[in-house]
């Protein structure tokens, strides 16, 4: 039996047949010299493989109807397909030069991407692989080259890849698929999202997979401890078995968790809340008994819909609807939406919002920097997030403030768009809580100054671990020093928690710390009482609390707080 040890991205445990997926052969481009003269029929022939794609995504757009992520996933390629400032960037840059259209093409497509994976945020990353395999089918269409199938994966089997293409999650709806094994792909990734959508076992960066595995080998997948196991034995097999029938049994168990508070063992009461997305997230955050959305991130909408040369979204109707739909979809119950968090790349194309290349996009500008330095787009947010305030529980939050100046700033703009409504006569909440992200060093430490602006904290972990111990964890050479439990980290979420207590604002934490285990009694232990997550995690996180008292988690995270 051959172990891989790699990175979980769906958790559970799947055995099945090995289908090796075969190497990409890397499709030519080639680099010619043109006329001046050629220019109008090259641009001809990519205008048709453009239209013969489109019509291609088009159609899975119909046939996946009934799969809303699968669905979101064609209508996006579809939209970057057809984003006119990508085309037009294309156009002056293939007309400017004397080379032919497919090596400029595949230069621009490159360009994109490098902005994307520089932006210093996961899920936009993950997108640069979204460019290259939808710009890739154009090209393949282009040159007449025909690269694998992947219709061919039969039912039942374990996949194992050096990397499926988001347009190849096609066929984990289609198949039965018993679990993942790839070499590339995050946690973030279409493909990472749509596993644990699935249920389906996926553990990702396993050095070389596709070569160490044969075709119609036993494999087994277990996402709980990130490994995959090659040609198990008997006993082996019987055993992960068992282990699959007792998960089975612990879904059906964790059932009863979704409808009831979650509390400590000795009674003490926890707001267990949703990250989001996407409107039709918020459906699910019901279902699995979200006590409201802790994190309702509205980059995510920006970036996926686009009109006339612009993010629809921007348009304040349009706004204004999507939120209206979240909070509705509550109940009542909270709904923090996080103004709009972008910024170092180009994927948001907009007249209103020019973002220029920056070195270092991590450290520019970015989140609410970029928002302050265009006010209009701010002050249509935050129009949209106003009015929709009547239809439910609002609380409006800043992402990555690193002063006070910056909400003050943001407070002046809000009290000029709720005198701007009542002047109009449109009805809204005037009493809408608005506070901060803590995510920097900057916040953390001057915590007991912010909380004197803003009406709550929430802490997000991802970007304070990053910020505080200076480890880019996308970065693989520095990758095993992110440490959220560096005693730094601890002591930023410590201090943030004394000052809000001490100002008497509630703080949550809404990054990854919060849905895996051992960081979440530890935070509880420290205090913190609101938690906010996938919406997949929160039965999870309800069980796991109603097993300690909060003496318990007290001893847990104080053995973390002194810790050297």
């Amino acid at each position: 039996m051959n172990v891989f040890l790699g990175t979980s991205a769906s958790s559970g445990i799947g055995i099945g047949k090995a289908f090796v997926v075969p190497e990409t052969v890397k499709r030519v481009i080639p680099r010619k010299k043109i006329e001046e003269s050629e220019h109008d029929q090259q641009w001809a022939h990519f205008e048709k493989s453009l239209v013969n794609v489109s019509t291609d995504i088009s159609e899975k757009i119909a046939e996946s109807k009934d799969n809303k992520i699968q669905n979101q996933l064609y209508e996006t390629y579809f939209l970057m397909l057809n984003d006119p400032e990508f085309i037009k960037d294309l156009k002056k840059a293939f007309y400017s030069h004397s080379l032919n259209i497919e090596f400029v093409l595949d230069r621009q497509t490159a360009k994109y991407a490098k902005q994307l994976r520089s932006s210093g945020n996961d899920y936009l990353a993950e997108r640069a692989l979204d460019i290259y395999d939808i710009f890739g089918k154009v090209l393949d269409d282009m040159l007449d080259f025909h690269p694998f199938n992947i219709e061919n994966v039969p039912n039942g089997v374990v996949i194992v890849a050096t990397q499926l293409n988001p347009s190849d999650t096609i066929i984990l709806s289609k198949r039965k698929i018993a679990g993942l094994a790839l070499t590339e792909g995050g946690i973030s990734s279409h493909v990472g999202i749509l596993a644990r959508n699935y249920g389906i076992p996926a553990v990702f960066a396993l050095d070389n997979i596709a070569s160490q595995i044969e075709n119609g080998e036993t494999v087994v997948v277990d996402g709980n401890n990130a490994e995959v196991f090659a040609d198990p034995d008997n006993t082996s097999l019987e055993n992960f078995q068992k282990k699959i029938d007792e998960e089975k049994a612990h879904r059906l168990m964790l059932e009863k968790f979704r409808n009831v508070e979650a509390q400590t063992k000795d009674g003490v009461k926890f707001h267990i809340y949703a990250n989001i997305g996407t409107v039709e997230e918020a459906k699910l955050a019901v279902e699995e008994g979200a006590d409201g959305i802790g994190l309702f991130r509205t980059e995510f909408l920006f970036m996926s819909e686009t009109n006339g040369g612009r993010s629809s979204l921007f348009d304040e109707e349009e706004q204004f609807k999507a939120y209206k739909q979240v909070l509705q979809i509550m109940n009542g119950k909270p709904v923090t939406i996080r103004t709009l968090d972008a910024g170092g790349d180009k994927l948001i194309n907009s007249p209103e919002i020019h973002i220029n290349e920056e070195k270092n996009p991590l450290m520019g500008l970015r989140a609410i920097r970029l928002s302050l330095e265009n006010p209009m787009q701010l002050k249509t947010q935050l129009r949209a997030l106003y009015r929709a305030s009547v239809f439910g529980n609002l609380k409006i939050m800043l992402p990555l403030i690193t002063n006070v100046e910056q909400v003050k700033k943001t407070l002046e703009i809000a009290e000029s768009v709720r005198n701007e409504l009542v002047s109009e006569k449109i009805e809204f909440n005037p009493d809408v809580p608005i506070g901060i992200m803590v995510e920097t060093a900057a916040a953390a430490l001057t915590a007991d100054c912010l909380a004197k602006v803003s009406a709550f904290f929430s802490i997000g972990t991802n970007d304070l671990t990053q910020y505080t111990i200076g480890v880019d964890r996308e970065n693989a050479s520095v990758a095993p020093l992110y440490d959220e439990f560096h005693l730094a980290v601890l002591r930023m979420i410590q201090n943030t928690i004394s000052e809000a207590e001490k100002a008497g604002i509630e703080v949550s934490v809404c990054g990854e710390m919060a849905s895996r285990k051992t960081s979440a009694l530890v935070l509880a232990g420290m205090g913190i009482r609101n938690l906010s997550m996938s919406p997949t995690m929160i039965c999870k996180i309800k069980e796991l609390l109603s097993k300690y008292t909060i003496k318990e988690l007290k001893s847990i995270s104080s053995k973390q707080l002194n810790s050297l």
